[in-house]
């Protein structure tokens, strides 16, 4: 399991990774949705590798909301994070939505990965 937990933080990482560098690119040259999108795709990622590192069944959860909830149940330090208004997953083809709400989606991810490597889930 921790090497399937690893493959789902390291591309969490390079996920953010690359949010982060679209975001802090020249305003005019950004692309909000590829943010938002890889943003979404590292949050995702980061609650399945810790489910996986803690033998979660992953095919029992259909959205982020149900990941974090169990998240919660496993370790209740995870209600320090906020992934309120993480609506991304419902919104993912809508580009009105990344747009108005970039910086909210790029957040969550990168709160999600300094919670993680303050509880030292992650180097």
């Amino acid at each position: 399991m921790g090497t399937i937990a690893n493959s789902f933080f390291e591309d969490a990482k390079h996920k953010l990774r690359q949010a982060s560098d679209e975001l802090y690119r020249p305003e005019e040259d950004v692309v909000s949705y590829m943010v938002c999108q890889n943003a979404h795709i590292a949050i995702e990622n980061y609650l399945k590798g810790y489910l996986t590192q803690n033998q979660v069944d992953l095919s029992d959860f259909e959205s982020v909301d149900q990941m974090y909830g169990k998240c919660k149940e496993i370790n209740r330090n995870f209600e320090q994070i906020n992934l309120s208004g993480h609506a991304c997953e419902l919104n993912i083809d809508d580009s009105r939505y990344c747009n108005s709400n970039v910086s909210r989606c790029y957040e969550l991810a990168n709160n999600l990965d300094t919670f993680l490597r303050q509880q030292k889930i992650i180097a």
